[in-house]
């Protein structure tokens, strides 16, 4: 069958991957280069067991400090934009326990499938990311924080999850280079089997693969038109001319909502904008161990820590602002603030790298994989894993493929 996928982000490119294994013939369209929009800079880690959606109870306590405190790690920058409006109205009424449990459920269920996937195409490929099973480590501050987080992990610990709860010194035991942060901590959840990659390497190396096994790739060639016949669509118009296929795949991050849109398809996905920096790391000084190996979140700033190889990245904030991809000199700073007080030594911060980009969100973060009832019969979707697209892009790759085929 001829698929044409739109998206060479990680979710489209892990698409197209499980599509061209199960024999399809794949085309890839996107308007820049592989990794380039919400993949390349993203956090790093493969939270596989520890899946916390963002539309916890616990938002409505934080909703002023979301809307008035400019030292918020989430932001909410009201827009002139009704589509904006309706997608934080869903947030706000997803931010219950039932669904909050509801959602984890399945998270973890399509985490697992991910892992799953990941580990056979690194298997058989052995594509050089900086691949890592490094463990991890969520920091909370304060007595409260750490007794709501021992409720979510009692959760995930019965749907499979293997976790522990752990003290300030079991942290520094099992990452030595928190020691200068010991006393802010309250407590953790320790995941030891969690895991970290370069998403952008994984990007470019799948490219490389693909493009060697006859996969077609139409990059820095912008969409211009999707042809329809009734509920059929026949092509793709794009720069380079027109791209026809028995089925098409819609894989565009952040952009997918207004492209569903113009097919009478009504999307639930909305940006959360985010930022990183990569650093180039120290690795010790007088025999005290300054970088970290295995992930850290801490949970209070909202920042993620995740060694690749020599750098550490950093990663946090979510702003739901727009669609604007400028990068914050603010937000970048906090990011470095966050590094310097967490991980003192970890660096000379000479370079910082400074890189943001647009997480495709829905309200639940839930993502949406496969056909819909108002779209055209040939579209299936791939969209809406918010924070989590590096995680999960190989089991929902692995489930589009089987309800494609």
């Amino acid at each position: 069958m001829r698929v044409c996928v739109l998206g060479a982000g990680i979710i489209g490119l892990a698409s197209a991957y499980e599509l061209n294994r199960a024999g399809h013939d794949v085309t890839v369209i996107d308007r820049a280069l592989p990794g380039s929009g919400a993949s390349g800079g993203n956090g790093a880690q493969l939270s596989y067991s520890y899946v916390q959606p963002l539309a916890d109870p616990g938002i409505w306590a934080q909703l002023p400090k979301l809307l008035m405190s400019a030292s918020s790690p989430l932001k909410i920058r009201p827009q002139l934009d009704v589509y904006q409006w309706r997608w934080a109205l869903k947030f706000m009424a997803a931010c219950n326990t039932a669904a909050s449990r509801s959602t984890t459920a399945e998270l973890l269920q399509l985490a697992e499938q991910s892992r799953m996937g990941l580990d056979a195409m690194m298997a058989a490929e052995n594509l050089a990311i900086d691949h890592t099973k490094s463990g991890k480590l969520v920091l909370f501050a304060g007595t409260a924080a750490f007794a709501a987080a021992q409720k979510q992990l009692a959760l995930q610990q019965k749907l499979g999850s293997v976790q522990e709860a752990v003290d300030a010194q079991r942290c520094i035991d099992i990452e030595p280079a928190l020691a200068n942060f010991q006393q802010h901590i309250s407590g953790a959840v320790y995941t030891p089997g969690e895991c970290a990659a370069d998403c952008q390497k994984l990007c470019d190396g799948l490219h490389v693969l693909l493009t060697q096994r006859g996969v077609r790739f139409l990059l820095n060639t912008p969409i211009k038109h999707i042809k329809r016949e009734a509920r059929h669509i026949v092509a793709v118009t794009t720069t380079q001319g027109d791209v026809d296929a028995d089925q098409y795949v819609l894989a565009l991050g952040a952009a997918s909502a207004p492209v569903g849109r113009h097919l009478g398809v009504d999307l639930p996905v909305y940006p959360l904008k985010g930022y990183s920096i990569t650093l180039d790391v120290l690795d010790s000084q007088s025999g005290a161990k300054l970088s970290p190996t295995v992930s850290v979140t801490d949970s209070a700033r909202k920042v993620v820590f995740a060694r690749i190889g020599s750098r550490l990245r950093v990663a946090g904030m979510a702003e739901l602002g727009g669609y604007n991809t400028e990068i914050s000199h603010l937000q970048i700073a906090s990011l470095q603030a966050s590094t310097q007080t967490v991980f003192p030594g970890c660096s000379t911060f000479a370079d910082l790298r400074p890189w943001a980009g647009l997480r495709p969100a829905t309200p639940t973060a839930r993502p949406i994989i496969g056909t819909h009832p108002n779209g055209p019969t040939n579209m299936f979707f791939n969209v809406g894993h918010g924070a989590l697209g590096l995680t999960l892009a190989f089991g929902s790759a692995m489930r589009l493929a089987r309800l494609l085929s």
